[in-house]
């Protein structure tokens, strides 16, 4: 059985991600900082052993080889890594505290590069690896009062592209997922009339599914997708056509 390493796995899309692929054959670890109830849950549904929690706080930055080194003689080798954990910290970039704004560069950009440094030394000694980080289509399209947020997310859609050369030859694919806006805990705060604009202006005229976004970091990690790097998928229902 694979193992994949699931950051943010323990609510909202992380964790629809983490059950999908747990349900398409993988032994999955759902990192975060605590275990949540939905993910007890889902948990229960499993065989032993195949959806797993992993207690980690990605902020504690030097600790990461640590958590890589323990997975690794505890449970094997990691086949894939799906870069999920992140920070939705909305504010004008005016009016943003400066170690807020430290905060979000180092939960959603720092962190998933060191986490994927650790991870990736064994695909490559063993030939083979996923890597899915999770973007956003903020990253390449804005939006008002998610300057530095964006910024993180179209960090991750250079980082996907060029790591991808580094690591291809080694039998490593990695790729990006661009979600648009989604029926999740960071949505929750808008009204109504916020999310039907929203809606309004997207092709297929409604917000996007975790569900799609699992599906396709589960092609993404799939044998389906074994000449696909380098490249970002956007799941966004046309927000962005």
């Amino acid at each position: 059985m694979r193992n994949v390493l699931v950051s943010g796995g323990t609510r909202g899309v992380g964790l629809a991600i983490a059950r999908k692929l747990a349900a398409d054959g993988y032994a999955v670890f759902a990192l975060g900082r605590k275990e949540s109830d939905a993910l007890s849950a889902a948990i229960a549904e499993f065989p032993a052993g195949v959806m797993n929690f992993v207690p980690f706080d990605l902020a504690n930055i030097d600790v990461i080889p640590d958590l890589i080194r323990e997975m690794k003689v505890a449970h094997g080798p990691l086949y894939g890594l799906v870069n999920n954990a992140a920070l939705g910290t909305e504010g004008l970039l005016s009016n943003m505290h400066n170690s807020d704004i430290e905060k979000l560069v180092k939960l959603n950009t720092v962190s998933p590069i060191v986490l994927t440094k650790y991870a990736v030394r064994a695909m490559m000694t063993r030939g083979e690896g996923r890597i899915v980080n999770i973007s956003s289509i903020i990253g390449f399209t804005g939006y008002s009062g998610l300057s530095v947020y964006g910024a993180t997310k179209a960090a991750m859609l250079g980082f996907t592209r060029s790591l991808a050369r580094e690591v291809g030859r080694l039998g490593v694919t990695v790729n990006a997922v661009a979600p648009g806006f989604m029926d999740t805990e960071m949505t929750a705060g808008m009204t109504d009339d916020q999310r039907g604009k929203i809606a309004a202006r997207a092709a297929l005229k409604r917000l996007v599914d975790v569900d799609d976004v699992a599906a396709s970091v589960a092609f993404l990690m799939s044998d389906a997708a074994k000449n696909i790097t380098g490249t970002v998928m956007t799941v966004d229902a046309g927000n962005t056509a």
